[in-house]
């Protein structure tokens, strides 16, 4: 059973992003606020879930969270600044967007800038531990997975609605054949020597 957060008396919220690995699409963050009393038998870690539980959870977070806020960051900023510091710059996004300013901020992962003077931690695996961060990384997911879908009817060489831009084999053969896209990260190695 996951834990709603780590401190039960403060407004604390969990951040998460997807993507990270993707040659394709934006990376995509989330922040959410869960009320003291939100409980749920199957949340956990998104990729742990099937899409179609993704999905069912992703309606009951938007209707029961205290305040939630994703945001994605694009292919030209990732090739700016990393995939790491934009991450990072997403869940700070997605921090800022919040309606109720956490007084505390729990990430998954180990890698994180202040944001602010908000205190925060970095829990590893945390999704898998936090029912807030779990929380974000569906959302994170679910909006990420949207966007790849709808650039699909676009580009089908490149199959994004199954592969969602992350480097299969049969994504990196259309890269080869049809080359790259707008939507591909420059800075990332596309294909293999």
């Amino acid at each position: 059973m996951l834990k709603l957060k780590l401190n039960p008396n403060l407004l604390e919220c969990g951040t998460d992003e997807a993507g990270r690995g993707c040659l394709a699409g934006p990376v995509t963050a989330a922040a959410v606020i869960l009320p003291n009393n939100f409980k749920h038998p199957f949340l956990t870690d998104s990729k742990q879930l099937s899409e179609k539980k993704r999905l069912q959870l992703k309606e009951i977070i938007e209707k029961e969270a205290i305040c939630y806020k994703v945001i994605h960051v694009m292919m030209d900023e990732i090739d700016q600044i990393n995939i790491l510091n934009a991450s990072i710059l997403g869940m700070h996004r997605a921090i800022e967007g919040l309606t109720c300013p956490p007084e505390f901020i729990a990430v998954d992962g180990n890698r994180f800038k202040p944001f602010g003077n908000t205190p925060f931690e970095c829990v590893v695996k945390g999704d898998g531990k936090f029912l807030h961060i779990a929380a974000a990384s569906i959302l994170a997911k679910t909006y990420r997975d949207e966007y790849m879908t709808a650039l699909h009817i676009d580009y089908p060489q490149f199959n994004w609605q199954q592969n969602k831009g992350y480097p299969t084999k049969e994504h990196r053969e259309a890269i080869r054949n049809h080359g790259a896209t707008i939507f591909h990260r420059k800075s990332f190695k596309l294909l293999p020597e």
